[in-house]
């Protein structure tokens, strides 16, 4: 059995409070119905089309999402703590983006090297100067959480530019609440469903001024994207139009969308497209997926586009150890959720330690992602440990090290039965007039057993996560 935290057996054996409900379902309910409904949800899934694409999979681009029947529960209390750290934390955020626009005043007092955030490649220099609507950079974030041997939650990443994965936090619900309504009946569960219409409230809050009926589209880079079900599923659920940059144009700085009526004003893009794309006049000239003269008309205020350009440097990874310091730099505040132990391996003394010791630990790429580019040291070979020491040596700027955690396991359903899986939780955040933090998430689980590794892309399945409304919340 994996080490590390129990989500829902204490130390003893004994069913932690807030999963006594559930575990006496489980118990009651015959093996022949708990498969049936396992078989049901796998169908439902399929049928709705739920689906992820796995760049360089030669079995078909796209494949199903495992999905869990064990729900991985929260009681009261525990999200309320985590809720207040991840407003705090995603305010600095913005304040921070804000800041390296503008006044530069954290660079300034030496808070953060200046190298960090000027070499850095989503520093947009065209961002420079401007200010963004209500001042918000990332209106939609994703904050990826882990909890370690102890119990202790730990920020692990920060997601601000396009986090994807909502889409698979709102059917896991629907999908739970069908398969299993008597657990609801029972038990006060915060829903989830109203994200599209906060998402899209906050959206049309971000509007340019003296716009009363804003005109909202998601901003897709077409079919062949591994999030494209999500960006459909999104636009469909808010009833706005999802678009393609062919199906946008710019004309005196405002942007119109073609339809069959004719040309449409669009105030708002909730753009899924990465910087680099968006503006083939000002970023990447040879791109066909965005739409010339997009960057002006966003810089004149006619249009807005969520999440602003510029936010990747905010959730680059080598710039993730110094968030605790925004947070007492632009709050005055002490960081609520904490950073996982990081090494940086620009630093000498850092590096040093990090090639000393790179069998324990895992090194990641700063600008990696999906569980890409990265070494986990345990479950290594000699032959691979050694391969990455040289990638490292090479440019040691490109690489952080951290601690091999032993992430927190929630029973889930394999081949043999019920077996504990190692699990994280990305929880969204949208940043309006107010800060909202989604009661839930998303719980990514590595269905491979030891494995850390919970992304979609490298073979994790998904789980519903159930935040209690109170304490006594389960009966």
């Amino acid at each position: 059995m994996p080490n590390g935290y129990d989500e829902m057996h204490a130390a003893d054996g004994s069913v932690r409070p807030h999963y006594a409900a559930f575990d006496r379902w489980l118990q009651q309910t015959p093996d022949l119905q708990i498969a049936h409904k396992r078989r049901e949800a796998e169908i439902s899934f399929h049928r709705v089309g739920i689906t992820f694409s796995v760049y360089g999979e030669e079995s078909g681009t796209e494949r199903l999402i495992p999905f869990d029947l064990v729900p991985r529960i929260v009681p009261a209390h525990e999200w309320r703590m985590l809720e207040r750290g991840l407003r705090q934390r995603v305010h600095a955020l913005n304040l921070f983006l804000g800041d390296v626009y503008g006044e530069q005043r954290i660079l300034k007092e030496g808070r953060i090297p200046h190298d960090l955030v000027f070499d850095n490649s989503e520093y947009r220099q065209e961002m420079r100067g401007f200010h963004v609507p209500g001042g918000v950079y990332s209106h939609i974030s994703g904050i990826d959480l882990v909890r370690a041997g102890d119990g202790e939650y730990y920020v692990l990443e920060d997601n601000l530019r396009v986090p994807s994965g909502v889409s698979y936090m709102l059917e896991n619900r629907r999908m739970m609440a069908r398969l299993l309504p008597e657990l609801f009946a029972r038990q006060q569960i915060a829903p989830v469903e109203r994200y599209p219409d906060m998402l899209l409230d906050t959206l049309r809050q971000a509007a340019p001024p003296g716009i009363d009926h804003p005109v909202v589209a998601v901003l897709t880079p077409g079919a062949a994207n591994s999030a494209y079900f999500e960006h459909a599923f999104l636009a469909q659920q808010m009833g706005v139009e999802l678009v393609e940059g062919a199906d946008l144009f710019v004309r005196d700085d405002m942007v119109y969308m073609r339809t069959t009526r004719g040309p449409q004003r669009v105030h708002v893009l909730y753009r899924r497209i990465n910087d680099d794309y968006l503006d083939p006049s000002v970023f990447r000239p040879e791109s066909m997926l965005g739409v010339p003269g997009l960057f002006s008309a966003y810089r004149a205020g006619k249009v807005t586009l969520a999440n602003a350009p510029g936010t990747g440097v905010g959730d680059d990874k080598s710039v993730y150890p110094y968030v605790p310091e925004m947070i007492r730099f632009y709050l005055s505040e002490e960081p609520i959720l904490h950073n996982v132990p990081t090494w940086k391996l620009r630093n000498r003394e850092d590096l040093q330690y990090a090639l000393d010791h790179l069998p324990e630990l895992v090194v990641k790429e700063v600008h990696g992602a999906g569980g890409y580019g990265m070494l986990v040291g345990p479950a290594s070979t000699k032959a691979e440990i050694e391969a990455f020491r040289a990638r490292i040596l090479a440019d040691p700027g490109n690489y952080i090290a951290q601690p091999t955690l032993s992430l927190s396991t929630c029973p889930t359903f394999v081949e043999s039965g019920l077996a504990p899986r190692h699990i994280d939780l990305r929880p969204y955040i949208l940043s309006g007039h107010r800060i909202h933090v989604v009661p839930g998430g998303l719980t990514r689980v590595a269905l491979r057993e030891g494995s850390l590794v919970v992304n979609s892309s490298q073979g994790g399945g998904t789980k519903d996560t159930w935040v209690l409304e109170s304490d006594g919340g389960t009966h």
